[in-house]
């Protein structure tokens, strides 16, 4: 049996991949939120729903596989979270259950709604939805707002045995009050990274719609939207990097289990970690690259390819980062010593031997994604392909 420590970090790892490939798949919401300003003519707007409708459940299933990994490796981050932030995972699953819908009845017979509600339902999704994530996942930087007791579980005589409390936060001018997650947004910060992971996943629609769809017109007004896209995500993603890589960061101390604040904390793991360090740059290199070749290059429809490769492997460092090295990946500024760190939110370590074996398949699984990629774009997207009988 490995090791408790090497499982532990081993499945941190797996989170982080995961989170990659989600960022990466959230190009489908991307690309709702430009339906209506890439796709003015309804023509050109059928093109973008197909193109972002045929693969828009490997987001969804990516999102739900994050979730299951989540809970089986470290539950009690799944036990804490998702009770306690309720209206933000509850918004987060209503925009994804309207993203359903909306692909597979906006055009059924029978329809009394119109095709165009249930475009205004995607095109929600796409904003909303990056931005909610993004703003989320920026807590595992910047702190939530809970309290845990492991000791509630064998509490006997009658009292709460709940193991993690979320705590009411202070509103100046109101007091306390129980937002259950909502006071992220209060934080410029979190609705800094929120903004990034939207901008992103504009960014990289675009390049996958000048991949995908074929049509002169899309592409040339798709090209013509990245710069100022890529500009915005650029802002918004170097603000928040430079900001958590130079300010605090929530430190573990590795004998006492001790949860403190450290100076510079983040750049630490990126300097005592050379090889996320290295990662990060080529992530970096592969995202501009990526750009830059789609706007520079008029005839490059390859961008997506470099772009996607460097957004995946970006956002994992990320994760790492907040996660390795002594860190906590879940800090409470509610209650420092309850935050949780990869030592102390983890199942046990049959639980995570048990399922690494399991998780050898993900090469098979991802396999099994890129044939079916290839096999959904063996036919691009045009204006012909719309006149079949199977489409969104």
């Amino acid at each position: 049996m490995a090791s408790y420590d090497f499982l532990q970090n081993y499945w941190w790892f797996i989170i982080s991949l995961l989170a990659g490939l989600l960022v990466f798949l959230m190009f489908i919401q991307g690309g709702q939120s430009l339906i209506f300003s890439l796709g003015k003519d309804p023509k050109y707007r059928r093109m973008l729903v197909n193109s972002t409708g045929r693969k828009w459940d490997l987001t969804f299933t990516t999102l739900v596989t994050f979730g299951g990994a989540f809970f089986a490796s470290f539950p009690l981050f799944y036990s804490t979270s998702f009770p306690g932030a309720y209206w933000v995972w509850m918004l987060i699953l209503l925009l994804f259950v309207m993203q359903a819908v909306s692909y597979e009845y906006q055009h059924k017979q029978g329809n009394v709604w119109g095709s165009k509600t249930y475009q205004v339902a995607l095109l929600l999704n796409g904003i909303l939805a990056p931005i909610l994530i993004g703003t989320a996942v920026a807590t595992f930087f910047t702190g939530a707002n809970f309290s845990v007791n492991p000791e509630a579980l064998t509490n006997l005589d009658g009292g709460s045995q709940n193991v993690s409390t979320w705590l009411p936060y202070d509103v100046p001018g109101v007091g306390p009050v129980q937002l259950r997650g909502l006071e992220a947004v209060l934080n410029p910060m979190n609705l800094v990274f929120g903004l990034a992971v939207f901008f992103l996943t504009r960014v990289t629609a675009l390049l996958y719609f000048i991949n995908n769809i074929t049509d002169p017109e899309v592409r040339r007004v798709a090209r013509k939207r990245v710069p100022a896209n890529a500009i915005c995500f650029l802002v918004t993603f170097l603000a928040f990097l430079i900001y958590v890589l130079l300010g605090k960061g929530f430190a573990v101390d590795p004998q006492t289990s001790e949860v403190y604040m450290e100076p510079y904390k983040y750049w630490h793991n990126l300097i005592q970690q050379p090889a996320l360090l290295i990662a990060l740059l080529i992530g970096v290199v592969l995202v501009l690259y990526g750009i830059g070749v789609t706007v520079f290059k008029k005839d490059s429809t390859k961008g997506i390819w470099y772009h996607g490769i460097g957004v995946v492997v970006t956002v994992t460092v990320l994760f790492l980062l907040a996660g390795w090295n002594n860190t906590s990946y879940y800090p409470s500024f509610g209650d420092l010593q309850s935050s949780l760190t990869i030592r102390n939110s983890s199942s046990s370590q049959y639980t995570l031997n048990t399922m690494m074996y399991v998780s050898f398949l993900i090469p098979f699984v991802l396999g099994y994604i890129i044939y079916v990629w290839r096999k959904m774009d063996f036919h691009k997207i045009n204006e012909s392909e719309m006149a079949k009988d199977e489409k969104y």
